[in-house]
C-alpha cells in the first residue's frame, strides 16, 4: 500500500510543480502582453492627433490658398 502511495506522490508532486510553472509563466507573459498594448495605444493615439492635426492644417491651407487667389484678383482688377 505504501508502494502505491509513493508512486502516486511521485507522479503528483512534479505534475503540481508543472502546473506551478506553467501558470507563473502565463501570468509573466500576460503581464508583458498587457504593458505592449498600452504602449502600442499610446503610439496609436499619438498618430492619430497628428493625422488629424494634419487634416485640420490641410483645410487651412486650402483656405488661405482661397483667399491669397481672391486677393490677387481683387488687386489685378
Amino acid at each position: 500500500m505504501s508502494e502505491v502511495l509513493a508512486k502516486i506522490l511521485q507522479a503528483i508532486i512534479p505534475g503540481m510543480l508543472s502546473l506551478a510553472g506553467v501558470y507563473m509563466a502565463n501570468r509573466k507573459n500576460s503581464a508583458l502582453i498587457a504593458y505592449r498594448l498600452e504602449e502600442l495605444e499610446k503610439k496609436v493615439d499619438e498618430h492619430n492627433k497628428v493625422v488629424m492635426r494634419t487634416y485640420q492644417l490641410e483645410g487651412r491651407m486650402n483656405e488661405a490658398e482661397h483667399d491669397i487667389r481672391d486677393l490677387k484678383g481683387r488687386r489685378a482688377s
